[in-house]
């Protein structure tokens, strides 16, 4: 049976997503197209190879409408008959692209694919495809969840109370994701993976002097009184300081068949090894890591002493602090260059942007198995391993 392997992987520096931020000034589709120029430069292929490029994006209206990935492709110089697409699994979208572009490989559609991401949550801030007034659940959603559905910042406080999770917990955990973005960026551990432009070369959220004390003046970032009466067990411990900031980026990997990378000289970094998407509870919404790692290692046939190094997208401490909590993972091994709440979480890059972080990280450190999980809007997870070649 063929294979899917990765053969290069590439993001931008991580911007703040705000006027004032670092890469607010480059259109997205700018963006996206510097990373596919970037991969293609990068592992010296003749772009016409390429089969498809699939991308994701989140807010996809605005400067991000229209199949933003097409536009990419052709701001990047590619030929035009390289098509493209654009797919939309809510924070997990270009790690979606990832599993598209992986299983077409696999069954024989494609040789050569691109999956990438793309937000630019300065120029097209979140909800922006969600006009006031405008209902985007409709009547039989609304039918199901008479109460209504939940902000993520309130499902992130349902987890925090059901796991019972200190605000000192979180603030402990976002204060790590700091200092290992720190250090691995002072080490060069990024400097192979990321793609600087208009004169950024690093990513602009990572604060290197971050402590408990400074993230324990922070004030609770999501407290309602119609969802504290609601939900009394509530203790407002979520704070901007341990969750993900917004954020500008775009990322890329080359996915390939074992064949075509020999027949082409390329060097394999990483095979795809296996897959699996969850449907979960969408009010506690970003529990689905836990079902979804889970389900993606039975498939795999591996158990947790089998990993040596995990990627779990950090869009809320509390949603790693629950996951590890029920895994059992060793957080040591989880995020080891920092991850989102550090990083940033360019919502259609994040997918990509951890696969380009974890097959570089697993390649520094000679890990053989690297799994990745993102919770997503509506109570929905992906989850992949990847495996050394």
């Amino acid at each position: 049976m063929r294979d899917a392997v990765i053969v290069e992987a590439v993001r931008t520096p991580i911007g703040k997503g705000k006027p004032t931020g670092a890469l607010a000034q480059i259109h997205p589709v700018q963006l996206l197209a510097h990373t596919l120029k970037s991969l293609v430069e990068r592992s010296d292929i003749d772009p016409a190879l390429i089969d498809d490029v699939i991308g994701g994006t989140v807010d996809q209206v605005g400067e991000q409408a229209m199949n933003t990935t097409r536009y990419a492709v052709l701001a990047a110089g590619l030929p035009d008959t390289v098509p493209a697409t654009t797919v939309d699994r809510q924070c997990g979208s270009s790690q979606q692209a990832v599993h598209f572009a992986a299983q077409g490989v696999i069954a024989g559609a494609y040789d050569m694919v691109v999956a990438c991401g793309v937000e630019s949550m300065s120029r097209v801030p979140m909800w922006s495809n969600v006009p006031a007034g405008k209902d985007p659940f409709g009547p039989g959603v609304a039918a199901r969840y008479p109460e209504g559905l939940l902000p993520q910042g309130i499902s992130a406080e349902l987890i925090s109370a059901k796991w019972s999770l200190t605000r000192a917990e979180m603030d402990a955990f976002a204060v790590s994701s700091h200092r290992k973005a720190a250090a691995a960026w002072e080490a060069g551990l990024f400097d192979a993976e990321t793609a600087p432009l208009e004169g950024v070369t690093r990513d602009e959220c990572v604060r290197p002097d971050s402590t408990p004390e400074i993230l324990g003046g922070l004030k609770p970032a999501y407290h309602d009184p119609n969802f504290a009466e609601r939900f009394p067990q509530i203790e407002w411990n979520i704070t901007a300081g341990n969750t993900s900031p917004l954020n500008d980026g775009a990322s890329a990997v080359l996915i390939t068949s074992s064949e075509t990378a020999a027949r082409l000289g390329l060097r394999p970094l990483a095979r795809l090894h296996s897959f699996a998407v969850t449907g979960s509870d969408p009010l506690l919404m970003l529990t689905g890591v836990i079902p979804a790692t889970e389900k993606v290692l039975a498939r795999a046939g591996l158990s947790l002493g089998d990993i040596d190094l995990f990627e779990v997208n950090e869009a809320f401490a509390s949603v790693v602090l629950a996951w590890q909590q029920e895994t059992g993972a060793d957080l040591d091994k989880v995020n080891v260059k920092g991850g989102a709440i550090a990083l940033g979480h360019p919502l259609g890059a994040s997918g990509t942007r951890l696969t380009t972080t974890l097959v570089h990280a697993m390649r520094e450190r000679g890990a053989r198995y690297g799994p990745q999980t993102m919770c997503e809007a509506g109570g929905l997870a992906n989850a992949m391993i990847l495996e050394a070649v």
